[in-house]
């Protein structure tokens, strides 16, 4: 899978999770925690985007990405 098919996949998640930021400019360099998704936001975000991927990564393993871009590129290595 691409890392922008990826990439897109996250950020609709983050849309459902934060319906606010529908019409947000997303950044590879943007953070969920900056983007105002406090630690459940987030959980369930990766949680979503991992069960679309149908992939089983536990999710302390993406804890260390700082942003989406990070958090495609680990995602994308598994993949």
């Amino acid at each position: 899978m691409e890392k922008k098919e990826i990439f897109e996949i996250i950020v609709s998640h983050i849309c459902e999770i934060i319906p606010e930021l529908e019409n947000h400019s997303f950044e590879p360099g943007d953070s969920l925690k900056s983007l105002g998704a406090n630690s459940i936001d987030r959980a369930e975000i990766l949680t979503m985007t991992l069960e679309s991927l149908s992939l089983h990564i536990p999710l302390v393993e993406l804890a260390s990405a700082s942003n989406i871009g990070e958090l495609v590129e680990t995602i994308h290595e598994v993949c």
